[in-house]
């Protein structure tokens, strides 16, 4: 989830959540240690205190994040991806290069930070060189939320991508 524009949209958002957990609005704000009656007035208001959405987020098992205008946009995967594109990006992966400069030139930001924290947990990658590289490329990428979201949009394949890169990969 990346913004809203009111706290009514973040709220019906993140309800289903609160509500799995909770089953109602008054167990999820117990929970969040708001009051109730906040919970409900917040639905028609245009703001509000970040501390009060941060400890409702939480509560339904989220987190906010702060995010550079234009991620939204930043946020986007190759809607079509052949096997020259997965040549390609294994040969990145298997140079051992870690230049954000050069990653950003093979896809977005979000993408191409999610291949890095996948490599970062391949063995044979330098973990903490790639979780960098993933973090240079897109901020935040390497928390499970948003890694997560990469894994379900991506169209790479971790169990066919990463053997193919561990065995492409050139000596050190």
């Amino acid at each position: 989830m990346y913004m809203s524009t009111s706290p009514g949209e973040l709220l019906s958002a993140l309800a289903p959540a609160a509500r799995r957990r909770y089953a109602t609005d008054a167990g999820w704000a117990q929970a969040s240690g708001v009051p109730k009656e906040t919970l409900s007035r917040l639905k028609g208001q245009e703001s509000c205190d970040l501390r009060t959405i941060d400890a409702l987020a939480r509560a339904a098992g989220y987190v906010l994040a702060v995010v550079p205008t234009g991620a939204r946009e930043s946020a986007q995967v190759p809607t079509t991806f052949s096997r020259e594109d997965e040549d390609r990006l294994l040969d990145l992966c298997a140079s051992g290069n870690a230049d954000p400069a050069v990653w950003s030139r093979h896809g977005s930001g979000f993408f191409m930070g999610g291949l890095a924290v996948l490599l970062s947990s391949a063995r044979g990658f330098d973990r903490e060189k790639y979780l960098r590289l993933a973090e240079a490329l897109h901020a935040g990428v390497s928390t499970p939320e948003v890694f997560g979201l990469w894994l379900r949009r991506s169209p790479v394949q971790p169990s066919r991508f990463l053997p193919m890169a561990r065995v492409r990969k050139r000596p050190a």
